[in-house]
């Protein structure tokens, strides 16, 4: 297998700036770019600094070299969670939308063997959600889209949102699930960085749960989406989930199917820093349902993605599906599409 025979679902892109926001109404949340230290700058939010990011975050050159020194083949790139702006009106949201995935297709087509895109949807509004998917998919040539883990508030698994998961069941969208301003954070007691250190996971399980309880997965079982940070709590609610599923009635009306094979369905990233906490999601979601994930290029970042699927004790075959094959699969690729190297 080549070293560069892997692929990185879990990255993510920040414009190098914004276009300026033209619509009517005072006060918008909308993005910008400001000047920041050299080949950096601050992504500001409401006059305030959100984050400051580098140019690994829009420069496909840097992004390459760190690539190939990290022996990644591909990344999949997808926006900066907080991009996904699900407080925006509707059609504010879908202008930004539209900018971010045009801007993430021409960075596919600065390197299409090294470079897949996953866009962004206004979700708050379902309808321009479905028509914003049609573009991403159909103009930009995007993989799928990310969503974030609640929809301002409002759980992924809701109701309201069965039709866009139709639309993407339908024409073979890919999704990915990124936590987003999770449920918990007034629990945290410490730095802000704990947000993602510790409620993150909280936020991923819950939301990948709603899926099952709310029975959208039984509903569109031909839908291909993944989970960010290997589904967050998700493997250790399975157990306690089940034994709800088998002992309580109402739950077997609202889930068709065992949330033990419901959950081997989905796919899930392996970002869970460990080498045993892999083997338990192996274990609880099956090898071929494992990718390879990084969180590139933010400060929490696995640095060494590719090495530490190397360092577990699987024979080749298994190895080459959770460094590539599974994520084909996902992507709704032949291993034919592979990435080449150079």
């Amino acid at each position: 297998m080549s070293t560069f025979a892997s692929m990185d679902v879990h990255t993510h892109v920040v414009p190098a700036e914004f276009p300026p926001y033209l619509g009517r109404r005072l006060g918008v949340r909308w993005p910008s770019m400001a000047d920041a230290q050299p080949c950096h700058k601050h992504v500001m939010l409401d006059g305030k600094v959100y984050r400051t990011v580098s140019h690994q975050c829009w420069d496909c050159q840097v992004r390459l070299a760190d690539m190939d020194a990290m022996q990644v083949g591909q990344q999949v790139l997808s926006p900066m969670p907080e991009l996904l702006s699900y407080w925006l009106e509707g059609a504010d949201a879908q202008v930004l939308t539209r900018f971010l995935n045009e801007r993430i297709a021409a960075m596919v087509q600065q390197a299409p063997a090294r470079f897949v895109g996953l866009g962004a949807v206004p979700l708050q509004d379902v309808e321009r959600a479905i028509d914003e998917l049609d573009h991403a998919v159909h103009q930009c040539g995007l993989a799928g889209v990310e969503i974030g883990s609640n929809i301002d508030g409002v759980s992924i698994g809701d109701a309201r949102f069965e039709p866009f998961f139709a639309a993407a069941e339908r024409w073979g969208a890919a999704i990915f699930v990124h936590a987003l301003r999770p449920a918990g954070m007034d629990r945290l007691v410490g730095p802000p960085i704990l947000e993602q250190a510790l409620a993150f996971p909280g936020e991923v399980g819950l939301a990948a749960a709603s899926l099952l309880t709310g029975g959208t997965l039984a509903r569109h079982p031909r839908l291909r989406i993944a989970f960010s940070h290997g589904g967050g709590t998700l493997a250790q609610l399975l157990p306690r989930l089940q034994h709800a599923w088998e002992q309580f009635a109402p739950l077997q009306q609202a889930m068709p199917v065992a949330p033990r094979t419901a959950a081997r369905s989905m796919f899930y990233d392996d970002l869970v820093y460990d080498a045993a906490g892999i083997a338990f999601l192996i274990e609880s979601f099956g090898l071929g349902q494992l990718m390879l994930g990084s969180d590139y290029p933010f400060a929490i970042m696995d640095k060494d993605p590719v090495g530490r699927i190397a360092a577990l004790p699987l024979d080749a075959a298994a190895q080459q599906a959770l460094r590539l094959g599974n994520a084909l699969r996902w992507l709704g690729r032949t291993p034919a599409e592979e990435p080449k190297n150079g």
